[in-house]
């Protein structure tokens, strides 16, 4: 949604660029009605550029990168997230948590009680943390990217506001000189 508001605010700002372009050709168009001076004068003046035709009427937006990478990492530990996720998964009353105790290294086995159901869960807790911290991590890096991507486009929204509000003035000049004519 984010992405899709960032292509939206690029194509206003780019159709603000344009009347503004327009706006200025419709100027040097009332000064050479108002008078022969005005005319001259734009004779010689140098044409306004040109803008760069659009694309299928489509311009172009890049979501930030950080937003990108996130998602993507996102993307790709989905369907892992999904399979270990408590309430995603298939409830499994099997007792392969319990088998698991018996891969741990005898390193991390002291680590644990002796107790082989306390033992048992104690690593369920430890592997129910690491899934909380995979999971925070995601949620921190998709909430940079976030954050990074609403700064960018706040960026925007205030250089828009300020050629919005110089169009408007523009615009009212030249309704003001249209009228005196």
């Amino acid at each position: 949604e984010l992405i899709r508001q960032g292509e939206a605010l690029k194509r206003t700002e780019q159709m603000v660029d344009k009347m503004d372009q327009d706006l200025k050709t419709s100027q040097r168009h009332i000064n050479s009605i108002k008078s022969v001076w005005g005319g001259l004068v734009n004779y010689f003046k140098a044409k306004p550029p040109e803008s760069k035709p659009e694309q299928n009427g489509a311009p172009e937006y890049y979501a930030n990168s950080r937003l990108k990478e996130a998602m993507m990492s996102s993307k790709e530990e989905e369907s892992k997230y999904q399979e270990s996720h408590p309430n995603l998964r298939k409830l499994d009353n099997s007792d392969d948590d319990f088998n698991k105790a018996d891969l741990v290294s005898s390193v991390q086995r002291d680590a644990y009680p002796k107790n082989q159901q306390l033992r048992a869960y104690h690593q369920k807790i430890d592997n129910n943390l690491d899934e909380m911290s995979s999971g925070l991590s995601r949620l921190k890096s998709l909430a940079l990217g976030l954050q990074t991507e609403i700064e960018e486009q706040d960026d925007m929204l205030d250089r828009l506001t300020k050629k919005v509000e110089t169009l408007d003035v523009n615009i009212k000049n030249t309704d003001r000189k249209v009228r005196q004519l």
